[in-house]
């Protein structure tokens, strides 16, 4: 559901006459939104931030029941709900209609209050169901994504940035010694301490288009689209800052009297016949030679594949960062 004052209908109609009393009947408490022909229904669709389709069946080129498939079969649009709102009044295309997946059908002449109260049931019910699949995508304990909703990022902007050549790195971070902590102070301040390491994450990653999320335990991922190694150490690195300075006792660490964290992070170029897993085991590298090294630090991992039938490794500054060309 869009977060405007209103959500955002769809109307679709080779007949402007029609979109027009539709949206005469709707703009007061609707965003309205109008395309003219299946195909630009779709693409419009397709940019986001529709709520709702309402869709006529009969149109030159892709007829309503097309359109509503395609919608059905894209994951971008897929759970907008579509109603049809046309003459064609036979029960056989009813039950088309609804079986291509539209949650309603309604049949013109249509009654004013009745297409009023189906919009609005149905808009309801879309508001309920985005607020069940929020919940089902945030750690109950942190607030912040959960290892759901990163499997389903990761995989996204996995096939994003193979199509469009562009940098994805990934930050995985472990608190240090946390068993420790849990043992020291007891699990509910060891609940506390987890909410505060997961708010000094959210903190240092502004940008919209990154996901941080709790990957597991005491294990927490963040995921940087477009980023390159460099801008992908600095975002560790203040994580890091951040968490010490957070200045949370850790009277039981042999690292440090405070919290600390060790962090790995691996920065690839994606490739369609590579995987996220690998970029995700790069990061798990990093991490293990964080805690190898003595943790509380930082370890970076650069990989790009190249087609050749060697490789080469090469090592960037200060040697906690390593850049390896691999053969594809």
């Amino acid at each position: 559901m869009t977060t405007g004052d209103k959500p955002t209908l769809l109307i679709v109609d080779d007949v402007p006459a029609n979109i027009m009393v539709l949206g005469d009947l709707l703009g007061d408490d609707y965003e309205v939104r109008f395309a003219l022909s299946g195909k630009d229904a779709l693409a419009t669709a397709a940019e986001g931030g529709v709520d709702m389709v309402l869709l006529d069946v009969m149109m030159p080129g892709l007829n309503g029941y097309e359109v509503c498939r395609c919608l059905k079969s894209d994951d971008r649009t897929a759970d907008i709900p579509v109603i049809f709102i046309t003459a064609r009044d036979d029960a056989e295309d009813e039950a088309r209609g609804l079986a291509v997946g539209a949650v309603d059908y309604i049949t013109k002449p249509f009654s004013t209050p009745i297409v009023r109260a189906r919009i609005r049931t149905h808009v309801e019910l879309k508001k309920k169901a985005d607020l069940l699949a929020q919940l089902a995508q945030l750690d109950g304990l942190t607030g912040i994504a959960n290892r759901r909703r990163f499997d389903q990022a990761v995989e996204q902007e996995w096939q994003r940035g193979a199509r469009a050549g562009s940098w994805l790195s990934l930050i995985l971070l472990d608190i240090d010694h946390f068993k420790n902590y849990n043992d020291h102070y007891g699990h509910p301040a060891g609940d506390m301490c987890l909410k505060r390491v997961a708010s000094c994450l959210e903190e240092t990653s502004t940008r919209a288009a990154d996901l941080v999320a709790r990957y597991g335990g005491e294990e927490f991922v963040v995921l940087l689209p477009g980023t390159d190694p460099v801008g992908a150490q600095r975002v560790a690195d203040n994580i890091r800052s951040r968490i010490r300075n957070r200045a949370i006792a850790h009277a039981d660490s042999p690292v440090s009297a405070r919290v600390t964290a060790s962090i790995g992070v691996a920065s690839v170029v994606p490739t369609a016949d590579s995987s996220p897993d690998q970029l995700i085991g790069f990061a798990d590298e990093g991490l293990y030679a964080a805690k190898e090294k003595g943790r509380d630090r930082v370890q970076c991992r650069t990989q790009i594949w190249v087609r050749s039938t060697t490789g080469s490794t090469k090592v960037l500054g200060g040697g906690d960062s390593v850049m390896s060309s691999w053969p594809i």
